[in-house]
């Protein structure tokens, strides 16, 4: 027999919620008094009571008015870019590390309309403004995410906040890797976040929080929102059941934080966030050490 034990560290499981207790009873539950729910867009069939309010309980989670959900991450990502990056007199400045799905996104923008994609140094602000400076679009939005998901490290929000303050720009985060993971105060001051439920939350799906009109126009025209069916409702019922047990229990997230710095003090590898990348250089290298570590039970 092959099959052994293996400790998991390649998980976006943060908080190990996808197999709590509470998450599970919610989950059974749920399907038993509700079985999947609708099957069909949300724009079609309508959304059920807990998404409802799980779509309110995101937005408040976020400090935004209101909150749309989608199938995953990607998806609203894909809606976003792909809507808001339209226009002759838009210009979107990307940091160069940003997730695939807001690469994507704005490619379908380009495609369509005559928008500009500026593209800037990672984390380099000097490299920003002077990209901010040189533009004449009317109307300007920064896209970044707020923690990265390769290199672990974390947008400057302080920085990027006072640029808006000077240059008047739509500031957009895809908070995925952060949410649940850092409190609402660590990326306040964004304009609209884009958000996953299938890492820290343990569940599935995507949303993005901003404000009603944002909201309005994503329900309203989102493509991946109109043409796709709804989570089912006990997906939902996971990720509110998560949410309740982050606010409830903040020594969860404090079990993470001080697991990251375990790490750090253990291994000698710097390690800024619960993402710590462990550079070995030649693909070869990378993949004899990815076998070693199986061996030894870890992943």
């Amino acid at each position: 027999d092959d099959q052994h034990e293996l400790t998991l560290f390649s998980t976006n499981d943060y908080l190990g919620l996808s197999n709590h207790p509470q998450v599970i009873a919610s989950v059974a539950e749920s399907v038993t008094r509700h079985g999947m729910g609708p099957r069909s867009s949300p724009l079609v069939a309508g959304h059920t009571e807990q998404q409802g309010l799980l779509s309110r309980e995101l937005a408040e989670l976020k400090g935004m008015e209101d909150a749309v959900i989608f199938s995953c991450g990607f998806a609203a990502n894909t809606a976003v870019f792909s809507l808001f990056g339209q226009g002759e007199d838009v210009e979107v400045f990307s940091d160069e590390l940003n997730h695939a799905s807001i690469i994507d996104g704005l490619r379908l923008a380009g495609r369509s309309s005559k928008s500009k994609v500026s593209v800037y140094k990672h984390v380099d602000m000097e490299h920003l403004e002077s990209l901010l400076q040189a533009s004449s679009a009317a109307r300007k939005i920064v896209v970044s995410d707020s923690l990265f998901s390769m290199d672990g490290d974390v947008a400057p929000m302080s920085q990027l906040l006072l640029l808006k303050q000077k240059y008047n720009f739509f500031l957009a985060l895809d908070d995925a890797h952060a949410s649940l993971v850092y409190s609402k105060q660590d990326f306040a001051g964004a304009d609209l976040i884009v958000g996953t439920m299938s890492k820290a939350f343990g569940a599935h799906g995507g949303f993005v929080c901003s404000s009603q009109e944002f909201v309005d126009l994503l329900v309203n025209m989102a493509r991946p929102l109109i043409y796709s069916t709804a989570l089912p409702d006990p997906v939902i019922a996971a990720a509110r059941a998560s949410l309740r047990l982050s606010e409830d229990r903040p020594w969860i997230r404090a079990k993470l934080w001080n697991n990251v710095r375990l790490f750090e003090q253990t291994t000698g590898v710097p390690a800024r966030s619960p993402i710590v990348p462990i550079l070995l250089g030649e693909e070869e290298r990378a993949l004899r050490a990815s076998k070693e570590l199986l061996l030894l039970g870890f992943h």
